[in-house]
């Protein structure tokens, strides 16, 4: 069973900058993609990036522009680079991985809180 696990959350203000890490148990090789969702108190996880296998990128209208995913194979790890932060980010983010195009989104992490906050 392959463990997912986030970090570098954290309390940041307004345009400030954050780079969440998404550390898997083995190798990440054979995932067709890993992305990044997110989630409010009360609300339902939204999507906010993702990246397959071959390196295509997809991004949320929110957050195109300010936010960069990117996969390290060697380090077995997905990035989110989040730029220009707004209060409007804050929220619990979360790590996923599929085994197929399906979007069955087969694994995910723990999470890792936002604050986006002066």
């Amino acid at each position: 069973q392959v463990q997912l696990v986030e970090s570098g959350g954290g309390l940041v203000q307004p345009g400030g900058s954050l780079r969440l890490s998404c550390a898997a148990s083995g190798s990440i090789d054979s995932f067709y993609a890993m992305g990044w969702y997110r989630q409010t108190p009360g609300a339902q996880r939204e999507s906010v990036a993702g990246i397959i296998s071959g390196g295509s990128t997809n991004y949320a209208d929110s957050v195109k522009g300010r936010f960069t995913i990117s996969r390290d194979n060697a380090k077995n790890t997905v990035y989110l680079q989040m730029n220009n932060l707004k209060p409007e980010d804050t929220a619990v983010y979360y790590c996923y991985a599929d085994n197929s195009p399906r979007k069955r989104r087969d694994y995910w992490g723990q999470g890792t809180q936002v604050t986006v906050s002066s």
